[in-house]
């Protein structure tokens, strides 16, 4: 597990290369909780096919932050992210 990543069943918390502003608060880290199928459901409802609209989309409602925010991270924050979110959905008991 790297070093910026926690993931517990809950959720995980990513510590992020420097601070951003996200909902207007300096922060470091961002917490994802873990998906539900509703939330993949109306992200991609959302996005009208756009799979990468549809992936920052439950990013951000899963981090309770908004697009704008997470669209301005930079590519190896969003990377940890990404990576947070496939360690949420993996299934490790198989």
């Amino acid at each position: 597990m790297p070093s910026w990543l926690v993931v517990d069943n809950e959720g995980a918390v990513v510590t992020l290369s420097k601070a951003y502003d996200v909902n207007d608060i300096k922060i470091d880290r961002l917490t994802l909780r873990a998906p539900t199928v509703r939330d993949v459901r109306d992200a991609s409802s959302a996005s009208n096919g756009d799979d990468e609209q549809r992936e920052t989309i439950l990013l951000a409602n899963l981090s309770e932050s908004n697009i704008k925010d997470l669209e301005g991270l930079k590519l190896t924050d969003y990377q940890r992210l990404q990576a947070a979110y496939f360690r949420l959905v993996q299934d490790d008991g198989v």
